[in-house]
């Protein structure tokens, strides 16, 4: 265990907090452990939130909310882990900016297609397109991998007529 409290930033491990504590600051007062149950509640809520999205997807508006947010919960949950300014900074890093906005974007459209104009194709649309872009976003933590798969697609799509 003690190796793996050398990467997650916080409490050297030696004293446990409580979430009830007064004097407790949130996310950054949680000892290694506690944030390794956050990280896994979280994750596991994302992925139960996905999977149940799956059991309504003949109503779109609805698997488009329960797909959306335990998305979102999955991919936070990370910010348990490493911290949200850690989060946020390789999230914004140069590397990924495109596609963590694009990723953002298709979020945000898919929420504001099924919460306000109520249409199911557009919803449905926004949620393959954010499905693409979350696929791009975590090809972008594995080096070498979106140059990978640009160019098996430019193979597979390659055609001469």
């Amino acid at each position: 265990m003690w190796k793996l409290n050398q990467f997650i930033p916080g409490d050297d491990g030696e004293r446990e907090e409580s979430f009830l504590e007064e004097e407790s600051d949130g996310i950054f007062s949680l000892s290694p452990t506690q944030r390794m149950y956050a990280f896994a509640a979280s994750l596991a809520a994302g992925l139960i939130l996905m999977f149940l999205s799956l059991i309504v997807f003949a109503k779109p508006i609805k698997f488009a909310l329960l797909f959306t947010f335990g998305n979102v919960l999955a991919v936070g949950s990370t910010a348990f882990l490493i911290g949200p300014g850690r989060q946020l900074g390789m999230m914004f890093d140069p590397v990924r900016i495109y596609a963590t906005v694009i990723y953002i974007g298709c979020v945000v459209l898919a929420l504001i297609f099924a919460l306000l104009i109520h249409s199911k194709i557009l919803t449905v649309f926004a949620i393959i397109f954010e499905i693409c872009a979350l696929i791009w976003y975590g090809l972008s933590y594995i080096p070498f991998a979106r140059r990978m798969v640009s160019s098996l697609m430019i193979r597979l799509c390659d055609t001469e007529l």
